[in-house]
């Protein structure tokens, strides 16, 4: 259950509109609908690949300015079949977007995608420019391969109390290639398998997302009685996607954008982000003529470290004033 409170975020709100979206592969899309039914349309891209959209990114976005669209990518959250990897690549996903876009009659929207949710915000915008506003993207990640390398070898180098666990859950003759380990036992029919793997693989990502390291210290690190699916879901999902690098060739998504570049980029990078580090993100905004970025100076890769969450706000609602305002004021949309 979501129980996150931040006063710079606006006030909780439920969706007026909801329902299931039937896509090929016997795949079922989770999708819904808050704030404005006649506001500019937003859709929000969730991270992963697999976690699920929460009640807190509803929050992002003045309710009464914006129809704000969130569902659940294939295999996770409402979606389901729960962790299910046939028919699920990069190119499905977008697939959804755009049939969830027809479905709900929507001209164009603004995409704002986090982590892993980039990565596919940017994909989908070049296959379907017409169909995007503009972009707002959080801890950015566009499935290098020196990104995963550094996923599974770096990000150990700040927290290496958390990579001993992760690397440890596996015997000693399996820690060389723990991608293909973690692959193994997360594909084993048996929870006594898969469970205990998928908790210890998400949290060393986890421990590694924000500024200050997990709260909650061991305790996120001790096995739960019963197998949670959506912590199987998230670690599959991964997995998968790591293993196929993306489905994207190498480099594909930066020299691609000259297919965007006419439509606006806001970005919002933790300074300290262990998870998606900063580099991507300066690589991205250095192709994108008239992109801009926010540096949170003390923030690592959370969503919600209160400087991030406070720039994505600023940011939706300077766009919602410049699509208010027209002219000039489109040109830059997210003057802040």
């Amino acid at each position: 259950m979501d129980t996150f409170h931040a006063a710079d975020l606006y006030p909780p709100i439920a969706p007026f509109a909801s329902g299931m979206l039937g896509v090929d592969g016997g795949h079922r899309i989770y999708w819904e609908e808050c704030g404005s039914p006649g506001g500019i349309p937003v859709v929000y891209l969730h991270g992963g690949p697999g976690s699920g959209c929460l009640p807190a990114h509803r929050r992002f976005y003045d309710p009464d300015r914006y129809r704000i669209v969130l569902f659940d990518q294939r295999g996770c959250g409402r979606s389901t079949p729960t962790g299910e990897i046939h028919a699920n690549t990069t190119w499905d996903l977008i697939a959804d977007i755009e049939t969830l876009r027809r479905t709900l009659d929507i001209p164009a929207w603004l995409v704002v995608g986090g982590s892993w949710g980039t990565t596919l915000a940017v994909a989908y915008g070049q296959a379907h420019p017409e169909s995007c506003l503009g972009f707002i993207l959080r801890g950015v990640f566009l499935f290098g391969d020196d990104e995963v390398a550094w996923f599974l070898d770096g990000m150990g180098r700040f927290f290496p109390e958390a990579e001993a666990r992760w690397r440890g859950f596996l015997p000693p003759e399996e820690r060389g290639d723990p991608l293909a380990a973690y692959a193994r036992r997360l594909a084993d029919p048996d929870p006594k398998v898969h469970g205990p793997a998928a908790h210890v693989w998400n949290a060393y990502e986890h421990a590694c997302s924000s500024l200050h390291g997990p709260r909650d210290g061991d305790v996120w690190w001790r096995t739960p009685e019963a197998v949670d699916p959506d912590v199987v879901a998230l670690a599959r999902l991964e997995v998968h996607y790591m293993r196929h690098q993306g489905f994207l060739a190498p480099g594909q998504l930066l020299d691609n954008v000259p297919k965007v570049a006419h439509l606006p980029l806001a970005v919002v990078q933790g300074r300290y982000d262990v998870v998606c580090p900063i580099r991507t993100a300066h690589r991205l905004v250095q192709a994108w003529p008239g992109a801009t970025i926010t540096v949170v100076p003390d923030a690592g890769h959370s969503a919600f470290e209160p400087g991030t969450r406070a720039a994505m706000v600023r940011y939706a609602d300077a766009f919602a004033r410049a699509h208010d305002l027209g002219g000039l004021a489109a040109a830059r949309p997210f003057a802040l």
